[in-house]
């Protein structure tokens, strides 16, 4: 029997069927989110002469995804009547800010609502000497992770690519980080960083993940560096290689347990791609270095995974891999099932790690107050509790 949580051997990976909307769209098109050649295609298609298409993307990309502006008569160095005519054509639209909380941290946590009245949540965590914004690729999710509450929620669809970066330029709405036209380029960034680390598996969602990022490492609009934004999967082997050749960003890999017992447990999808497929994906990433080291997620969890044994089993499982470990202490939400490893236990294993010669930061909780740590977020209106009966029930699967 199989377990109908996991996509099976037959099943597309980047499950883009599940994308919404699926069709050209009645009225107008929404540019956010298209490439450069997709919008090309757009405007030539809606009327511009194909001699003037490569400029004209190049002008709006920038009134876009640089200033940040939402209304084509604000468009200045175009013709008013060609700002009425993409008016009529075409529209500028980013998920609606439904609302926002701010932990006593200063981490804002964004309920965003998409097309269809489906809401993912975004998180922004400010830092000394950074700004992260951990965004979502799905709605939900399909794996089921036994001590992350977004996998409590099923998987409702994929986000569009426009979606996708407009979380990011919803998020610089809110922190006023637009630039005004025509002012110095400022180095200062609140918002420096994205982790691909919210709601969904970015790699089951992967040609959109691709388009949007793209968008948001574009010189000539939001302007982040590919090695600013980290790509989080829980161990999607066939499409690991692509994120280094479509894509280019780091990678983060939710690793969670040391044996297969543990990790088919934790992570349901080790029962697809075990540990040794992944490692053996992992060692042949193209882009890793001691530069570009590939950093292993691991959740601190009480009596489960947190004994010396297996830091010492890590430490010979990642052998040869240029890596990082980052150390999660567990946070709770309603009806987990778990709880956080004691603090004196999670130094212990750090320093094991760290004398094996791996960084071993431990992460700091962000956010907890509001729900918006590390493996708690899910979306406000599919907040429905489960028991912690059914869900020990499932982990146990």
């Amino acid at each position: 029997m199989t377990d109908d949580r996991i996509p099976q051997a037959s099943a597309p990976i980047t499950q883009d069927v599940m994308t919404i909307p699926r069709k050209i769209p009645e009225g107008p098109v929404n540019l956010v989110g298209l490439t450069r050649e997709a919008m090309r295609d757009a405007l030539i298609e809606a009327g511009t002469p194909e001699k003037q298409a490569k400029m004209r993307v190049g002008q709006i990309w920038q009134w876009i995804y640089q200033w940040g502006v939402r209304d084509f008569g604000e468009m200045t160095n175009l013709s008013k009547a060609y700002r009425a005519e993409l008016a009529e054509k075409f529209i500028i639209s980013i998920p609606e800010m439904v609302s926002r909380q701010v932990s006593a941290d200063g981490t804002r946590k964004y309920l965003a609502r998409i097309a269809g009245g489906h809401e993912v949540e975004v998180v922004y965590i400010p830092e000394a000497d950074r700004g992260t914004l951990c965004i979502s690729s799905q709605v939900g999710c399909t794996l089921t992770c036994s001590f992350c509450h977004t996998g409590t929620q099923k998987l409702v669809r994929n986000l569009t690519a426009g979606e996708i970066v407009g979380q990011v330029m919803m998020a610089r709405d809110d922190l006023g980080e637009w630039p005004e036209r025509g002012a110095p380029k400022d180095e200062t960034r609140l918002l420096s960083n994205i982790v691909l680390m919210g709601m969904g598996e970015p790699l089951y969602n992967f040609d959109n993940v691709r388009d949007a990022m793209k968008i948001a490492m574009d010189a000539e609009g939001i302007q982040l560096s590919r090695r600013r934004i980290t790509l989080s999967t829980s161990g999607v082997v066939p499409e690991i290689a692509k994120t280094a050749e479509e894509i280019g960003c780091q990678l983060a890999v939710s690793f969670h347990a040391t044996t297969d017992e543990v990790r088919d447990r934790l992570v349901p999808i080790n029962k697809r791609w075990n540990i040794e497929t992944l490692l053996d994906a992992l060692r042949a990433y193209p882009k890793v270095s001691n530069s570009e080291r590939i950093t292993f997620e691991y959740v601190m969890l009480k009596d489960v995974n947190d004994s010396d044994a297996d830091a010492r089993r890590l430490v010979r499982l990642i052998s040869g891999i240029p890596a990082k470990i980052n150390l999660i202490p567990f946070n709770e939400w309603p009806g987990a099932p778990y709880e956080r490893s004691d603090w004196a236990r999670i130094e212990a294993f750090a320093d094991i790690i760290y004398k094996a010669g791996y960084a071993s930061p431990i992460r700091t909780p962000r956010g907890e107050d509001i729900m918006a740590a590390c493996g708690q977020l899910k979306s406000a209106t599919e907040r429905a509790r489960k028991s912690k009966r059914q869900i020990e029930a499932e982990a146990k699967l």
